[in-house]
């Protein structure tokens, strides 16, 4: 059921973008030439949109973190109320150890005159022995508990903390902007006409351009969730090397494995250049620039990691925050363990027309 609604919404979601992208123009730096005054003025103001958005994710974040702070607080003031109790019981034990009551009860063990009376007083030697354990064990477990609650709280708190600096830097960065804005429109020949453009931009970006990237970045990250296939297609592709095996990605190979996974990606092209890798993609007026590189990383596994760069729309380049967004939210790396699960990787390397991955063993 949950899963008929989510595509329900996913549809209606789509059918809204269609929608709206019938009634507004597209707006586009490639549909007509842009002074240099209006290119900037036009991502500044983009930027705005996306660090505004940014903010209240902070924001609905931030409040999700204090609403957690409130029973992890109640949590943490019950245990420590149970840590005094289980304290007390454990230091009357230990007490009686170092004081030699359980000594006195082994001697009294050792000194009975018959066996009947030996096993009485085992009985009630272990009975005592376990209940000691029992509160041992109690303590232990409600320390070890209170610990993992304080942690938790500081954890959430260092994250709050940070949440806190990067909501004020974002405020900033968009009351700096803004200000630029505003400057350049109230120096500007025709403000009417720039005021006009960056609404337009706004709204369409709003309503249709985000949606739209999201799409391209969602169906990168399901290609890239299957490229175990790409080896079975391109079994050439990994060789063995001096004790490991190199992987060789060739350009065209890539953009044919990537169009046969999902139609969408059928108009945009990957392009190997040294040290990077460029996607570009157009479709119905929406024009998409990607530009990033790989890192090996080893945390929280072994994987090749894809770092956006550089994102363009429509010809306006989008803020870091947008960046880093969708490289949280798609995942468009790839994991060698999967394709061979007794190698890790240890370099990748991009030059022109070829991604070449180094994969040393790791058994």
């Amino acid at each position: 059921m949950n899963r008929r609604i989510k595509s329900f919404c996913s549809s209606c979601a789509l059918i809204a973008a269609l929608f709206m992208a019938s009634i507004f123009p597209i707006p586009s730096a490639n549909a007509f030439p842009l002074s240099e005054e209006e290119q900037e003025i036009l991502e500044k103001s983009l930027s705005i949109v996306e660090i505004d958005r940014e903010i209240a994710r902070i924001e609905s974040k931030q409040q999700d973190a204090e609403r957690s702070m409130l029973p992890l607080n109640r949590e943490l003031g019950k245990t420590e109320g149970q840590m005094l109790n289980s304290q007390e019981r454990a230091g009357a034990r230990l007490r009686a150890y170092y004081m030699g009551e359980r000594e006195d009860l082994l001697t009294a063990l050792l000194s009975v005159n018959s066996w009947k009376d030996f096993f009485k007083v085992l009985d009630y030697y272990e009975l005592i022995m376990e209940r000691d354990r029992d509160v041992l064990a109690a303590y232990k477990k409600d320390l070890a508990k209170l610990n993992k609650s304080r942690k938790q709280l500081s954890a959430l708190a260092s994250e709050l903390a940070q949440m806190k600096t990067n909501l004020l830097m974002q405020r900033e960065r968009v009351v700096e902007l803004q200000r630029s804005v505003d400057g350049k429109l109230g120096s500007s020949t025709d403000p009417e006409h720039l005021q006009a453009m960056i609404e337009e931009l706004t709204t369409y970006w709003e309503n249709v351009g985000l949606h739209e990237v999201r799409r391209y970045f969602r169906a990168l990250a399901s290609a890239m969730m299957d490229f175990q296939d790409f080896l079975k297609d391109h079994q050439d592709s990994l060789v063995s090397d001096n004790g490991g095996y190199v992987l060789v990605i060739r350009e065209e190979d890539l953009n044919a494995f990537l169009h046969s996974k999902n139609a969408l990606l059928s108009n945009m092209a990957f392009i190997f250049e040294e040290e990077k890798i460029v996607a570009t993609g157009s479709r119905e007026g929406l024009n998409l620039r990607v530009e990033g590189h790989y890192t090996v990383e080893n945390e929280p596994q072994n994987s090749i990691v894809f770092h956006v760069d550089q994102l363009v729309f429509n010809g306006l380049e989008l803020p870091d925050t947008t960046r880093m967004e969708l490289q949280n939210d798609f995942d468009l790396g790839f994991y060698p363990q999967k394709i061979v699960p007794f190698v890790k990787a240890d370099e990748a390397v991009i030059q022109k027309g070829t991604l070449t991955v180094k994969l040393k063993l790791s058994l």
